[in-house]
Order: C-alpha cells, then sequence, then structure tokens
C-alpha cells in the first residue's frame, strides 16, 4: 500500500474505535425512497488552480473575490470538442450546490470525472468533493472513465492550446515530453513550450490515491465493501463484514489482473496469448447504506499493444480505452461478468437494492438507427465503433443486473435489453454536465422494486460568463491573423448556460461533425435548401437531373432546350407538396420557415438530448420532419419500382435524404428518457409526467 494512503486510512480506523464499528451496520429493508445523483463526463478543468511549480500562471480575471489567475484552454479547442474545458466548472458547483438544496445524500460520477488526469486538476477537484463532504455531508463514488486515466500508468503529456495572453494559445506540456526534454528552444507550431508536470496524466495507483476517500477505497461508516478481488466475497454482508479486513482487501496492489493483446489472461489465458501485463481495476461494491449496494465497474480496458516492451510501468505498451468499452470487457476481462453475476444473486438474496454504474454503456444508444448510421456516413463514423454489440448486451443482460447508468457519449437516453429468456437490461444515459443538454440523473429507490429516474436541466448557472473577456480577446486575435474557421463570436451572447452549451454544440457540428461524419453532396444541398425545398424534392419525377435539381433551387436557367419541361417539373412537383402539406393540416409556407441548416443543428440536438430537445425544436417542425421522411421514402420505393432512373446519382439522392431523415425522426427517442418509473419486477417502463 502506498504511503500516501495511510494519513486517511488512519483516520477512518480511529473513526471505527471511537465509534464502534458495528453499530454503524443496522440491517434493514431501503428507505421509501432514497436517492442518487449520478454526474458522468464532468471533465473537470480547475481553471483556477494554481500549478504547483509556478510555471503558468493563468490570465487575470476579475472575480465576485476579486481577481484570479485563470488557467484556461482556448475557445477554438472547445469548440472543435465533444466537451466544455472551462465552463464545466461551474456547472458543476451549480450541479452540486443544486443536490445539496435537494437534500441528497449521495452522488456517483460514472467516469471522467476530470479532463485527462492531470494532478492539477484531480487535485482541484479532490478540493471540492472535500469541501461538499465535510460541510454537506454528501458521500461521492467515482468510477474511472477512458480520460481518468486515459492509460493504466502515469505519462508525459500536455495539450497546445491554453489560452495565453494576447488571445493566442500557449502549449503547455509535461517535463518528460519530447517537447520539454528537447534542446532549447522548445517550440510548438512557433510558439514557445511551457514546461511543467502539472499536465502530466496520471494511472491509476496516483488517482486513487487522491481520490480514495471519495469511493475506491472502504470507509469506516460503509455498511459493506468489496472488489472483486476481496476474499470476503462468501459473506457479502455486514453480519461479518469488518472494515480493516475490506480495507487489507482492497489496497492497490491487491485489486490486479492479468490482460494480453489477444485476450484476457489469468485462468483465460490460451497458450498463443503474447504482450500479456498486470493491469489495475478500481471496481467495487459499496453498501453506503441499509439495503442499498452501489456496483462502481471499472469497464477500462486498455488492451496491450502487439510487440511492446514487456514493462507494465509503459504507457505506450496500451491502447486507450476509449473505443473498447463493453466489447472489450467481454473477451478481455470476463472475470468481471463472473462477479457481477455473484453479486446479482447475493443481492437478490438479501432484499438489497441494487444499481450498478460505470463509464461505458451496456446497451445500444441509437434509438435503433445504427445501420441505417452506418449506411449513410460509414461504419467508422458517427462513434459507431463504441456501440455495444447485440452479444454484448445479451451477456450483461444474462448476470441478472437489471438498471446501469453510463456516461461516456455525452447523451441522454435510455436503453432496453430484453431478452429471449425474459431478462432485461435497463441502460440510463446519464448527459454530461460538459455538453449539451447541461444535465444529471436522479434515482430514487421506491417500494416494490422500482426506480423513479428524474433528468435535472442546467440552464441557469452563476458566473458561467466570467471568461467571456479571455475569449473576446481570443476572437479579435483570429480575426487580426485571418485565421481559417473562425469560431462564431455570437456564441458570446448566449443569456445561460444552457443557451451556451447549445452554441458549442452548433459550432461543433459545423466545424467538426458535418464535415467529418456527413456525406460531403448532403451536407452540401442541405446548406443551400430550407424546408419547402425539401418538401418539393420529395416529389420530382425520376426523370429530374441532380444537376437540375440543384439549378431549380438556385434559380437558374435550365437551358432552352430543356429548360421549360424541368421548371414545369419543378412547378408540379410544388403543387403536390402544396397538397400533401394541406392534406396534413400544414403549408409551405410553414417549411419555407426553416432551413436545411437549422436541420442539421436539430439532429444534433436530438442525438444529444434526446427527448428533452425537444424543448428547444418547434414542435411542428418535428412534424415537418416525419411527413418529410416519409415522402423521401416513398420517392425511394417509387424510384426502385421504376427502375434505373435517368440519374442514378440522384437516387443516391434521395435515398440518403431518406436514410438521414429517418434517423432524425428516431433519434427523438422511443423508451422515457426524462422522467420515468422502472418497475424491475416486471420489466416495463412508464414516462411520468
Amino acid at each position: 500500500m502506498s504511503m500516501k494512503l495511510l494519513p486517511w486510512f488512519l483516520s477512518i480506523a480511529i473513526l471505527c474505535v471511537l465509534s464502534g464499528c458495528q453499530s454503524l451496520m443496522p440491517r434493514s429493508a431501503p428507505p421509501e425512497s432514497m436517492r442518487i445523483a449520478f454526474m458522468p463526463d464532468i471533465h473537470f478543468h480547475d481553471i483556477y488552480g494554481q500549478f504547483d511549480d509556478e510555471a503558468f500562471t493563468g490570465l487575470p480575471t476579475a472575480t465576485a473575490q476579486g481577481v484570479q489567475y485563470a488557467s484556461i484552454r482556448s475557445m477554438r479547442a472547445q469548440l472543435q470538442s465533444t466537451r466544455l474545458f472551462n465552463e464545466n466548472y461551474f456547472a458543476l458547483l451549480a450541479a452540486l450546490d443544486d443536490v445539496v438544496s435537494k437534500k441528497i445524500k449521495y452522488v456517483a460520477l460514472p467516469g471522467d470525472f476530470s479532463d485527462d488526469g492531470q494532478p492539477l486538476h484531480v487535485r482541484g477537484l479532490k478540493k471540492i468533493l472535500d469541501k461538499y463532504h465535510r460541510e454537506y455531508g454528501i458521500e461521492f463514488f467515482v468510477a474511472p472513465g477512458n480520460h481518468d486515466p486515459t492509460k493504466p500508468v502515469s505519462h508525459p503529456a500536455g495539450k497546445p492550446d491554453y489560452l495565453g495572453e494576447g488571445g493566442k494559445e500557449q502549449p503547455v506540456f509535461s517535463l518528460l515530453h519530447p517537447l520539454c526534454t528537447a534542446k532549447s528552444p522548445k517550440k510548438w507550431q512557433g510558439k514557445t513550450v511551457i514546461c511543467s508536470d502539472e499536465v502530466q496524466e496520471l494511472g491509476y495507483q496516483p488517482l486513487m490515491e487522491l481520490l480514495g476517500e471519495h469511493g475506491f477505497y472502504p470507509k469506516a461508516n460503509y455498511l459493506y465493501f468489496e472488489t472483486p478481488y476481496s476474499r470476503q466475497l462468501s459473506s457479502g454482508g455486514a453480519s461479518t463484514y469488518d472494515f480493516y479486513t475490506a480495507r487489507q482487501a482492497a489496497s492497490f496492489d491487491r485489486r490486479q489482473y492479468e490482460i494480453c493483446h489477444q485476450g484476457a489472461g489469468g485462468k483465460y489465458k490460451q497458450p498463443h496469448y503474447s504482450d500479456c501485463y498486470w493491469v489495475t481495476d478500481t471496481s467495487y461494491l459499496v453498501e453506503p447504506a441499509p439495503g442499498l449496494w452501489l456496483l462502481a465497474i471499472d469497464a477500462n480496458v486498455y488492451q496491450p499493444k502487439q510487440g511492446g516492451t514487456g514493462q507494465a510501468w509503459d504507457a505506450d505498451n496500451f491502447s486507450g480505452s476509449s473505443d473498447a468499452g463493453y466489447n472489450k470487457v467481454i473477451t478481455h476481462k470476463p472475470h468481471l461478468l463472473s462477479w457481477i453475476t455473484d453479486v446479482v444473486q447475493r443481492a437478490r438474496a438479501q432484499g438489497k437494492t441494487l444499481i450498478a454504474f460505470s463509464h461505458f454503456p451496456m446497451q445500444e444508444f441509437y434509438d435503433g438507427a445504427a445501420d441505417d448510421i452506418a449506411q449513410l456516413m460509414g461504419e467508422q463514423n458517427f462513434q459507431l465503433n463504441r456501440n455495444p454489440r447485440a452479444e454484448t448486451s445479451r451477456l450483461l443482460a444474462e448476470t441478472g443486473l437489471q438498471i446501469h447508468v453510463a456516461g461516456h457519449m455525452h447523451i441522454n437516453d435510455t436503453g432496453v435489453y430484453r431478452g429471449e429468456n425474459g431478462k432485461v437490461l435497463f441502460n440510463i444515459q446519464a448527459p454530461s454536465l460538459a455538453a449539451y443538454m447541461p444535465a444529471y440523473k436522479i434515482l430514487s429507490v421506491k417500494p416494490d422494486n422500482k426506480i423513479e429516474v428524474e433528468t435535472i436541466v442546467l440552464k441557469d448557472i452563476p458566473r458561467f460568463d466570467e471568461l467571456f473577456p479571455h475569449y473576446r480577446a481570443e476572437w479579435e486575435y483570429l480575426r487580426r491573423h485571418d485565421a481559417p474557421d473562425i469560431w462564431n463570436k455570437q456564441i458570446l451572447q448566449a443569456a445561460n448556460y444552457h443557451q451556451f452549451t447549445e452554441w458549442h454544440l452548433r459550432e461543433l457540428a459545423r466545424l467538426r461533425f458535418l464535415p467529418q461524419d456527413w456525406p460531403a453532396e448532403i451536407r452540401n444541398l442541405l446548406m443551400q435548401v430550407n424546408g419547402e425545398q425539401l418538401l418539393v424534392m420529395s416529389q420530382l419525377p425520376a426523370t429530374f437531373s441532380l444537376e437540375q435539381m440543384r439549378a431549380a433551387i438556385q434559380g437558374e436557367c435550365l437551358g432552352e432546350s430543356q429548360g421549360y419541361a424541368q421548371q414545369q417539373a419543378w412547378r408540379m412537383a410544388r403543387e403536390r407538396a402544396a397538397a400533401i402539406a394541406r392534406r396534413n393540416g400544414l403549408s409551405l409556407k410553414d417549411f419555407a420557415a426553416w432551413s436545411g441548416e437549422d436541420m442539421s443543428v436539430d439532429f444534433y440536438r436530438l442525438w444529444s438530448a434526446d427527448q428533452l430537445a425537444l424543448r428547444d425544436i418547434n414542435s411542428q417542425r418535428m412534424v415537418h420532419y416525419a411527413l418529410l421522411a416519409q415522402q423521401f421514402l416513398l420517392a425511394t420505393q417509387a424510384s426502385a419500382a421504376e427502375g434505373s432512373p435517368v440519374d442514378p446519382h440522384r437516387n443516391q439522392y434521395q435515398q440518403q435524404l431518406a436514410q438521414l431523415l429517418h434517423i432524425l425522426v428516431q433519434f427523438s427517442g422511443d423508451a422515457p428518457s426524462d422522467h420515468f418509473l422502472l418497475e424491475l419486477d416486471s420489466g416495463r417502463i412508464q414516462a411520468l409526467p
């Protein structure tokens, strides 16, 4: 055990002696209503944390407490990332204050609780968690994510895009990074590099030492605690539970498993397996209150690379865990499934309410649209490689686990897996505080084995615009230097944090998602049309070529020989579109009120927030999307029935638009994802007002 752990372990031991450990462990059924808040993907960046070595002082910032120095990332970096780096600092404080106001005593953090496991940010997070535990009695339960740790062991790292003086980006890297070990001058794209170990990325051991009292290790006031590697697995209850034994069994050096490049090590190891290492696993089971079991699963899988050095301390020997998830848990950490199965059986035998959480999803999170997304955007795009396979979900459901809260995707969603044997697994995707739509989940334990799930959206949070003066300086610097793809300055007009995250999503879609994921022709077409023109396009005959369609949209002359005929075709298609709109109680004028660009933003709103996004999307527009999806599907079917069209490329457009609109409609969700009740005995899910 690391000596750094001894001070707080000793204090816990003293508390146990003084209070009497047995008196802390009464057994009873869960209270009528017990609430747990879940906040994954905080990506905490301690913007006012100070570098211990004073290598980087940050930017002077006016705050209510006076001038403080902010070590922040640039707005350019934020708008190219799926998460915010800076304003989520204020979002976390607001969320915890909200938890305090609701008198919630348990908060789970399912991974990516830090920016990238840097010492500066983890210390800052610990300071906040310590404060809310000390002042309000909140117990925190952390589970690791792919950003904490990024590799199983500490390693050199850094970022090129901290925000420096004058609106310029400032590279900051750790001392052993190649940029800091090279001979002076140290430069990154012409900019002088600042070197500090405050931005190295920590591995498991230092992370567990820093945050040990927030779930990773047992505490005297816990009623029960175990890991997959504990020797107390057979007891599983407070009647024989001993804090001192649990503390010893949960020590860092006893929480290791063997993993190889090809699959799991240990008893699962095959003769041909190579590149095998012993790696840490932080999974644990805790009973913080009578009758409530929280199962924190470490689903990180750092697959060893082939041909490595054989040294477990060398981070370069491991791949990151970002795209691994439970698909790799099945093949490389199967011992966790055996442990989960055992925990489920004991929970039922002892009448415990068991709620599991981890960073990665256990169930498909595309609302059944994954195949359409793969066909339209490609199997390697839109993060499809993070989607759990059906067999993965089946094996997880076979453990008997019924409810699991996940993060990682920064989305709001409810996935339900129903096996042929009747087993049901609910996977609740909790949103991120650092992205649209900023929210967290509350799970309330109810009588009769029911769980109420609420989604708490953060709209107005104090100080969210405190850093805006620095961003204005950055924007001016980019403008003066004619930087390409400058971010939209209107984001700084956001009236609240909700609007700010919505602008973040809008710019992220424009600068990253649309160029990377969408077929170029569809993307370019949608940027030129409105809803009325889309409905007209769905009614055009197969003989209307793609070139003619573009010309008609742009109002260009189609040529003397064919212009009149094609203009007539467009006019007739418009008449049919108007008739279809009227039959559905709509008008073309309604469709003309929104653009293809608006539709692309709504696409990502729905993908990110599911039913929560309907708060920001006009209800009539959702009706428009459903009608368009129907009409483009009918057009595709008609073209197929007629045989090869004059322009096969245009038929592809019809198919792509039909798929895109179908995906958008699917994203509005089938299972409730805002406020709902899970009936674990029957496997039913019920929407609540």
